[in-house]
């Protein structure tokens, strides 16, 4: 196994391998324009591409140091572990974050211990949802929990309507509810920018002419309104389910349930095969209402770091008091999310 960059002229072949939409070439081309650098690695065997690996780096301030991270992709070969450790010195990382888009297994965690890492800082939740949609629509209505068919009934009675809107206009809602939600919510999200360059290279900008797009936007209207908004990725044989936003007016109509299941007869329509519901954390009100649709729990190998220097410890170190104090100004109204 030979380990290789992977140039634009294998763009195709490469997301052809690329296991996740975090490690889409359009993911990489929409970082590298928010000022991320990004690093395309392949496994070879011969001349093969079998294997690709799409890394972010992240600058960090005032120094030369940097911060890699592997997100989302296969489980590294001992042989990119081996390679990766000769490109943090090259490149002066602290360390490198992976977190491998595959079910938790002895194997590939000996693989990642043996190898120097260490269990590190989450960034997306260690389990999820999965929703096989495969099932009928029969089947899968008949599965959910009662509560849940309710809602979506109740939502289709009282006159909402859900589909899928891929337009300007739909997509400045979306902004607009996003900027709504984490006011009210407080938490902080990505900036109005960040979403415009994501929505321009993973809708409007495909790889190649036959590449459907990978974000879908789908909008709840009630009384003339969009007052829901999800944007979905389509990758491979998966649906995903990573950004949403509402406004807090007309809660009683139950607009979200109605939207899961549009989504997933979308997903159904679009030929895949899962969905990924991206994210559970117990005792959140939204891993509760996920809960209605009777996913099955996938727990994934999880978050580790490879130290590849001295500085990696005294990182962390700063990095949680950092977290520690946004968080208490945040619970205590002294900041304010910004969008």
């Amino acid at each position: 196994m030979s380990i290789r960059p992977v140039t634009s002229k294998q763009k195709a072949a490469f997301n052809k391998l690329a296991v996740h939409p975090l490690q889409s070439w359009e993911w990489g081309e929409f970082r590298a324009e928010t000022g991320n650098g990004v690093i395309r690695l392949g496994e070879y065997k011969g001349k093969k591409l079998v294997k690709v690996h799409q890394i972010i780096t992240h600058e960090i301030p005032r120094s030369y140091f940097k911060i890699a991270t592997l997100i989302r992709g296969p489980v590294p070969s001992k042989e990119l572990l081996v390679y990766l450790k000769k490109l943090a010195k090259q490149q002066h990382f602290i360390f490198i974050k992976l977190e491998p888009f595959e079910a938790a297994n002895n194997k590939a965690i000996k693989l990642l211990i043996d190898n120097g890492a260490v269990r590190g800082k989450t960034l997306f939740t260690p389990t999820s949802f999965w929703l096989d949609l495969t099932k009928s629509e029969t089947e899968l209505l008949k599965s959910f929990h009662p509560k849940t068919r309710y809602n979506i009934r109740l939502a289709e009675k009282r006159g909402v309507k859900v589909k899928l809107d891929n337009s300007d206009e739909a997509f400045e809602k979306y902004l607009q509810l996003t900027k709504e939600t984490t006011k009210r919510q407080n938490f902080y999200a990505h900036t109005e920018s960040y979403h415009r360059k994501m929505w321009a290279h993973l809708h409007q900008t495909p790889t190649t002419k036959h590449q459907p797009p990978i974000a879908y936007l789908l909008t709840a209207t009630y009384n003339n309104e969009i007052i829901t908004t999800w944007i979905l990725f389509a990758w491979q044989n998966f649906l995903y389910y990573p950004y949403g936003a509402s406004t807090d007016r007309y809660k009683n109509v139950m607009a979200n349930n109605l939207m899961m299941w549009e989504a997933i007869k979308l997903g159904k329509k679009l030929k895949l095969k899962t969905f990924d519901l991206w994210g559970r954390e117990e005792g959140k009100g939204f891993t509760k209402f996920k809960e209605g649709y009777n996913p099955k729990v996938v727990e994934f190998v999880g978050t580790w770091d490879i130290p590849t220097s001295p500085a990696y410890y005294p990182y962390r170190f700063t990095e949680s008091l950092r977290w520690l104090y946004l968080k208490t100004k945040s619970s205590l109204g002294l900041s304010k999310p910004k969008f």
